[in-house]
């Protein structure tokens, strides 16, 4: 994970911990601390299901990594959709044109506010095996095998960062879930 940059290195952390395979909470750290505005909302995409485990350990994992401060509003969904339909669905509702192959934006400094990456599950897995262990997580990560797609959408004022993820691990059953993973932080 050398020369990730530190929010995208936060939201692999975070979606692996999470059913565990990759996202965004070590950024999520450094977020001054101000009341959130009433307009702010999570966009659920449809006919997708709300994980509470997954979002309850996320929230853990957060307040073992930062123990002075709240974990920010998280929510984790799947779905049996796309990653590309989610990642196009999110980025249309965000205002972004369209979402880039990757995060090198044409070879241009500036990251794309939508795009694609790929990502290793056992790589994911082994970084984070000593925070599930501290959070009581007993998970078998040798189970965490294969590929997987993701996209990372940009916040807005009053929407959170969405990563999307297919396939991911769940760390609370030790399983490889061929579903779209929806994580959404603030």
């Amino acid at each position: 994970m050398k020369g990730i940059p530190l929010m995208q290195k936060s939201s692999r952390l975070l979606l692996a911990v999470l059913m565990l395979a990759v996202t965004a909470l070590a950024g999520c750290g450094k977020e001054k601390e101000v009341a959130e505005p009433e307009s702010f909302a999570f966009t659920v995409y449809p006919n997708s299901r709300y994980l509470g485990q997954i979002t309850d350990l996320m929230k853990r994992a957060h307040k073992e990594l930062n123990p002075t401060q709240e974990a920010p509003p998280i929510a984790v969904y799947d779905t049996d959709a796309s990653v590309q339909d989610v990642a196009n669905y999110y980025a249309k509702s965000y205002g972004y044109n369209t979402v880039a192959a990757d995060a090198t934006n044409n070879l241009s400094a500036a990251k794309p506010p939508a795009y694609y990456r790929t990502g290793d599950l056992a790589v994911d897995q082994q970084a984070v095996l000593p925070l599930l262990q501290k959070l009581g997580v007993n998970a078998d990560i040798s189970k965490a095998t294969g590929t997987y797609t993701a996209a990372e959408i940009e916040p807005k004022p009053n929407r959170p960062r969405v990563t999307i993820q297919r396939p991911y691990f769940d760390a609370n059953t030790s399983q490889v879930v061929d579903r779209t993973l929806i994580l959404m932080a603030r």
